[in-house]
């Protein structure tokens, strides 16, 4: 047996039982197993010292982001093991009601943010966390756990390049133990010291020995200290699972000789050890500890293992998706609440966005804005030009080419209580951001409760000759995720009330800019803060022959269609603008629909499985007694944006189809 490094400053009699604990419970879970009562467990056995090292050495502020096998991590954070054990079994009781598996939830009161299932993802969301601490100028850091498989992720180097660039306080932690689920690491990673990479992006790196628990201790305590003093650092801890990735998995592909090496390295028989040896501790102590420890296990498992099973009601699990909208007393005033004789001026659309962005950013400090050269430079459309001379560069951040990273740590920011602005260059770009999105973003509240107010600019759509990777309209593909809010305004008075209404909702919310109105259409804009509720349409033409239900461009379009008709044949053309998509207003569609009884559908984007499809699918569902004439669809040619203007006009098929669309709709 290898000794442990002796330590001479530490309670270990406590540190014992910190140790032991999660031992126990692993114990435990596998007789569970055996006998039928459980049916599946992520074990980190052989691992223990490094999620219990880790949180004894870190201070009660500091955040931890740990992964499946981190157990040790809730027991020694003190987190009520019955509640947790409810978690683990899916029981009445369980933090997260259900909704989510073993460790995949946080508890910030604890400083505990549990992970996704896709590996890394969290990484970016500890930079986030550690930009506010230091925003805050709080004397803390951020810790988040790693495999040595999800060392090869994108988030990974995103999360590794944006904590160095921006000098974060964030402590990178790989728990190296060799494979990911079977793959051995020298299979996957051209570099299998870990350690080795720290220095690419200019950090300190260490590699430790994961089984020694004071190792493990000092070796976390000195990066603490490091990253509050000059920024991130990696440590590599090697280790071992001695079970499978999860026990249907089993062993097999492990070579038995490396089983019986880490055996002898086991991290609680090394303690052991060193408790007989320098703490004089005999066979008895020890086996009474150990009994009390099972007993206290034994207890609390039984008791959850009693709990019914959870029970909920699907009113209950749509009601979890969004954070309710609280009234907040600095928000500003809802637009129908202005005063008659506020005073306006003609602002271009990007006006619009560039003066909510200032108001906001003027009136509260917890707005945080980052993206690509959107400080000196003020963004691509220049949006944001001269902000980071007013508000400064903590607040007004070039982020490096990064989206999953930037997005990630918007996410770490709101759990912190921040307000971050995320721009994606442009929309199209955003797919490099996905999971974080969809995955992490959409579905937190859902999962734990944690409001997350998060607002991603995204300048979309065609009409400027930019190409097939810069013209793309991608709402529908956010629209399918629960838990996301999804805004595309048409007009400069709806541009700024809607971003500032984005600003205050505790839901992550994708604002979508329709670049070509950036500069092209003008409108009288109150010149004071005002919102717009996010889920309300506008009617910006009233008719009595048919509706358009549309939305950004298709809104300018509609308008100038409806006049046409009006002008040339006396047909009265009512014009509905969403505005928001997710939520999208369902009575003022219906309201229009009971005067025409006929209704078109327009959008900008590809036609097969656009928002469209859905909007007429809805209208048919819900109000087919009120339709004389089935819904007409028209949209985007089912084909990637050519770059030349030219032939952009060709996919932008909904504008030239819409004259005949609507002949056919009124003849019906």
């Amino acid at each position: 047996m290898i000794a442990p490094t002796v330590s001479t400053s530490i309670d270990v009699d406590a540190l014992y039982r910190a140790l032991a604990t999660p031992r126990a419970i692993e114990e435990k879970m596998l007789r569970l197993i055996r006998q039928g009562r459980i049916s599946k467990w992520f074990s980190g056995y052989g691992q223990e010292a490094i999620a219990v090292g880790t949180a004894w050495a870190l201070h009660e502020q500091d955040y931890i982001l740990p992964m499946h096998r981190n157990l040790g991590v809730w027991t020694t954070r003190d987190v009520p093991l019955r509640p947790l054990l409810c978690q683990l079994f899916g029981r009445d009781g369980a933090f997260t009601e259900g909704r989510d598996r073993t460790f995949h939830f946080g508890l910030p009161e604890k400083r505990i943010i549990g992970m996704i299932s896709h590996m890394a993802a969290m990484l970016p969301v500890a930079c986030g966390i550690a930009q506010a601490l230091q925003y805050k100028q709080e004397d803390a850091v951020a810790l988040a756990f790693c495999g040595d498989g999800g060392t090869r992720e994108g988030d990974f180097h995103e999360a590794m390049n944006l904590a160095a660039v921006w000098n974060l306080p964030v402590v990178f932690l790989v728990e190296n133990n060799g494979y990911g689920l079977s793959t051995p690491t020298y299979e996957a990673l051209a570099e299998t010291e870990i350690v080795s990479m720290a220095s690419g992006y200019n950090m300190p790196g260490r590699s430790v020995d994961g089984n020694d628990i004071f190792g493990v201790i000092e070796a976390v305590k000195n990066a603490r200290e490091t990253a509050l003093r000059r920024g991130p650092v990696l440590l590599e801890m090697r280790t071992f699972r001695m079970r499978g990735h999860e026990e249907a998995s089993g062993t097999a592909y492990v070579p038995d000789e490396k089983m019986d090496t880490w055996a002898e390295r086991d991290p609680v028989e090394r303690l052991e050890e060193y408790l007989h040896v320098a703490g004089g501790w005999s066979e008895d102590e020890l086996e009474a500890l150990h009994a009390d420890i099972a007993d206290t296990v034994n207890d609390a498992v039984e008791w959850a293992l009693d709990q019914p099973p959870i029970a909920s009601t699907p009113q209950d699990e749509s009601a979890a998706v969004y954070a309710s909208q609280e009234p907040h007393d600095e928000a500003p005033p809802l637009e129908s609440d202005l005063d008659d004789d506020t005073a306006t001026a003609e602002r271009r659309y990007i006006d619009a966005l560039t003066d909510a962005l200032d108001e906001a950013l003027a009136a509260h400090h917890d707005v945080l804005m980052m993206g690509q050269d959107i400080a000196e430079y003020g963004g691509v459309f220049k949006v944001t030009d001269g902000f980071v001379d007013h508000y400064g560069p903590e607040r007004i951040r070039n982020t490096p080419i990064i989206e999953s990273g930037a997005i990630g740590a918007g996410l770490g920011l709101a759990i912190e209580g921040l307000r971050p602005v995320v721009e994606m260059q442009y929309a199209d770009f955003i797919t490099c951001g996905f999971n974080q999105i969809v995955n992490n973003l959409a579905k937190t509240h859902y999962r734990w409760g944690q409001p997350v107010n998060v607002t991603i600019r995204a300048p979309y759509g065609g009409g400027i000759g930019a190409g097939p990777f810069h013209s793309q309209s991608p709402e529908a593909w956010f629209c399918h995720v629960p838990g996301l809010k999804v805004v595309m305004p048409a007009t400069p008075r709806d541009a700024k009330g809607l971003l500032h209404s984005a600003l205050h909702d505790p839901n992550p919310t994708l604002f979508f800019e329709q670049k070509k109105l950036y500069r092209s259409i003008r409108g009288e804009v109150p010149s004071t803060p005002y919102r717009i509720p996010l889920g309300a349409a506008r009617t910006v033409r009233d008719g009595a022959d048919a509706t358009i239900v549309t939305y950004g461009l298709g809104v300018h379009w509609a308008l100038d269609e409806a006049a046409h008709w009006a002008e040339a044949h006396d047909r009265s053309i009512a014009v509905i603008d969403l505005r928001t998509l997710v939520p999208w207003d369902k009575e003022t569609v219906r309201a229009s629909l009971e005067e025409t009884s006929r209704v078109l559908v327009l959008h900008e984007a590809t036609r097969t499985a656009g928002f469209g499809a859905e909007l007429a699918a809805e209208i048919t569902e819900d109000h087919f007694e009120l339709l004389d004439a089935p819904p007409v669809r028209v949209a985007g040619a089912d084909t990637p944006i050519p770059a030349t203007k030219e032939l952009e006009e060709t996919t932008f098929s909904a504008k030239r189809d819409l004259r005949d669309a609507i002949a056919r709709l009124l003849a019906y």
